[in-house]
């Protein structure tokens, strides 16, 4: 018979192995660290200008960022920081190097969400991170998954449950229900309406004491920053049913819209929720949040069954919250939930494979042009990446053939920047603001 204590121990044994895996992945210091990029990758991936153009402009003004050497005097390497101020200060053919964003806008907020474990979510929500943060955007990632796998491949391990997306919605519980008892101290019919008290337990935990910025945790990327998650969060989703039953009016779905309501609007550019394998109180919180739908899906028959199935209760989920329209206040997003765009994106992907054809073929038929054109291709460096707890972009291409590390890449840049078109695209719609442009300051 095997109870909580051989659990716990199971648990223990597994601890060690992780340490173990952290130190052969991560610097000696246990700490993630972000490699350097190469003049080629800086010129030819990153800015996307040609190489000579570069060095010359580079050598012309030797107060910008110059890299670093290698040995051999071949080639020179840069940090993300000094790439940033390149883009900053650097025009090429009086063309800026800043990304898109338009002016006076929040940031842009994308779910990657579905039922099927193993779909990619964790993957796609790292990859396109990156990739947001090489072109010069400002991105907040959000761990909604207890299972942590973002949290781990951001280089953040050891993570207190209050600090999570637990810890938002515990405090946004108590805060909602001060300003729902100060509305009735405030009636005229105060004292006929009751007041709702919550428990040591919750009110004791310091949460409301909290700022914004406390559950906000910088990452090796200078301009990534992480709500992360933990294992301990899993409880979340018991919690959540409790604190339901302590106060009914509570709109807990809107805890994390509400959080990122507090931000500035130009913190961030770009939030990606990484969310659980299931529809629950955090998955709902990050599709209420959320103003595009990223659904990845394997490219086989259980995964297109599962996805079917994702989207159905999603919408019988979403349907439920609308009953919420007329007597709980939501933050600045509306009731009933309405996404920008939401699209299917195909992950695992292996162009020569027969089967696979057929099922981006029917996901084509239909859900037509909600499937992105571009599939996630599987590849021997996708597999490595995902063994070290690593993106395309943080692999070195010198520890793999250059031709193998360009194709992963390439699968993944084609994606990110369908991915990143349908977001401005959405970011141009949002209602309350006015449109325009401007150029991003890079951090």
């Amino acid at each position: 018979m095997f109870d909580h204590r051989d659990l716990a121990q199971l648990q223990a044994q597994s601890l060690k192995m992780q340490g173990w895996i952290r130190r052969q992945t991560f610097s000696p210091e246990m700490e993630k660290t972000l490699r350097r990029f190469s003049s080629w990758e800086l010129a030819e991936l990153i800015l996307k200008v040609n190489q000579s153009t570069l060095r010359g402009r580079l050598a012309a003004d030797p107060t910008l960022p110059q890299g670093t050497v290698e040995e051999d005097g071949r080639q020179r390497w840069y940090t993300l920081d000094e790439i940033n101020e390149i883009r900053r200060r650097l025009k090429i053919n009086r063309r800026s190097l800043m990304p898109y964003r338009p002016a006076g806008k929040r940031a842009i907020r994308a779910a990657i969400a579905n039922f099927k474990g193993g779909a990619g979510k964790s993957t796609v929500a790292l990859h396109f991170a990156h990739a947001a943060a090489l072109e010069g955007y400002r991105v907040l990632a959000v761990d909604f998954d207890p299972q942590a796998t973002l949290s781990h491949s951001m280089g953040l391990t050891d993570v207190d449950e209050e600090f999570t997306v637990w810890g938002i919605m515990a405090r946004d519980l108590i805060a909602e229900t001060e300003r729902m008892n100060d509305a009735i101290s405030g009636a005229e019919s105060g004292a006929a309406l009751p007041r709702r008290r919550l428990p040591e337990s919750i009110t004791g935990m310091g949460l409301d004491g909290l700022r914004n910025s406390d559950f906000i945790k910088p990452t090796s990327w200078p301009t990534i920053d992480l709500i992360p998650s933990c294992a301990n969060a899993a409880f979340v989703e018991f919690a959540s049913a409790q604190y339901r039953h302590l106060n009914p009016e509570w709109s807990f779905f809107a805890a994390v819209s509400r959080f990122l309501d507090g931000l500035s609007d130009d913190a961030y550019d770009i939030v990606i929720f990484d969310c659980p394998p299931a529809i629950g109180y955090q998955s709902m919180n990050a599709v209420f949040a959320a103003d595009v739908l990223y659904i990845p899906s394997g490219p086989g028959y259980w995964e297109y069954d599962s996805t079917t199935s994702f989207i159905g209760q999603l919408s019988e989920a979403l349907e439920d919250l609308a009953r919420f329209s007329s007597t709980v206040p939501a933050g600045t997003m509306r009731l009933p939930k309405a996404f920008h765009d939401i699209r299917f994106l195909l992950t695992r992907f292996e162009p020569s494979n027969d089967l696979h054809r057929a099922m981006q073929s029917a996901f084509g038929k239909v859900f037509g042009d909600r499937v992105t054109q571009h599939p996630i291709e599987m590849t021997r460096a996708v597999e490595q990446s995902g063994r070290f707890l690593s993106s395309i972009y943080e692999i070195d291409y010198r520890d793999m053939t250059r031709e193998t590390w360009r194709r992963a890449r390439a699968s993944f840049d084609r994606a990110y920047e369908e991915f990143r078109d349908n977001l401005i695209a959405a970011w141009d719609k949002l209602d309350e603001e006015r449109p325009a442009t401007l150029e991003l300051e890079a951090g």
